[in-house]
């Protein structure tokens, strides 16, 4: 019960890692807000969250748009009185192509919803934690914040540039009481990767047997695993920890 009387932020909070973590910052106590662009999802997660004697509300979110931010960090204030955590989790794959053939609207799409929008994240809601005097980010990065991947040059180039921007954020705000931090998963069994990633592959089954064998530990990572370690740094338990980049991945960036 790390976050009673916690006030948690999820963007991406109605599916795959967002939803798991939404659901166990719940288990631990929180009052979770999920931000979403998806709205049935998000009111199902909500429900689940309720189920389980905890507060919880869902307001739509596209994380690439500043009017958006302001009005979600308004609702979580007008609602809860204050912001404890926010885990800037939303973000897509993009297209597949090599970096000479990437469409230019899809390399824009890519940066404003994975990178811009892990800043404007930050840029809403650390006045608040100021205010407060204590407050914990946790950014979304990926392996491929710390590796290249062929035909992905968008999302390898979002995922380094949010942990340069998680780097700087903690530098300037460590001695402020507020720590920031990113995860750095492997491939995680989510539907961005299964459905909408791999699996429309018309070998998909092979490709799917490939991928879990870069991990050394020869299998697809759980949303749960990732869930656990943000939970980690999000709570007092991380108090000396802040400008990471922690992978969750399985053994993959050791090769």
């Amino acid at each position: 019960m790390r976050f009673v009387e916690k006030v948690v932020i999820v963007t991406g909070g109605a599916s795959g890692i967002g939803r798991s973590t939404a659901l166990a910052f719940a288990d631990e106590g929180a009052s979770v807000v999920i931000a979403d662009l998806n709205q049935r999802a998000s009111e199902d997660v909500v429900r689940l969250i309720r189920d389980r004697g905890r507060a919880a509300t869902a307001v739509p979110t596209d994380v690439s748009q500043p009017h958006d931010w302001t009005r979600l960090v308004g609702e979580t204030v007008r609602l809860y009185g204050r912001i404890d955590v926010l885990f800037n989790n939303a973000g897509i794959e993009g297209a597949t192509a090599a970096t000479a053939d990437y469409p230019e609207e899809a390399f824009d799409r890519v940066l404003a919803i994975n990178l811009k929008g892990v800043w404007l994240g930050m840029r809403a809601v650390i006045p608040r934690m100021l205010a407060q005097g204590k407050g914990a980010i946790v950014n979304m990065s990926s392996i491929l914040g710390l590796v290249g991947f062929a035909s992905a040059a968008a999302y390898t180039a979002s995922k380094h540039g949010v942990l340069g921007l998680t780097k700087v954020a903690a530098l300037e705000y460590a001695a402020h009481g507020i720590r920031i931090n990113a995860v750095c998963p492997g491939f995680i069994r989510t539907p961005m990767v299964m459905e909408r990633g791999l699996a429309h592959l018309p070998n998909a089954r092979e490709v799917l047997a490939q991928v879990s064998q870069l991990h050394p530990v020869g299998r697809f990572g759980e949303p749960d695993e990732v869930a656990r370690a943000v939970l980690f740094l999000a709570s007092d338990e991380a108090s000396f920890l802040t400008g990471a980049a922690v992978p969750i991945d399985g053994g993959y960036t050791i090769r």
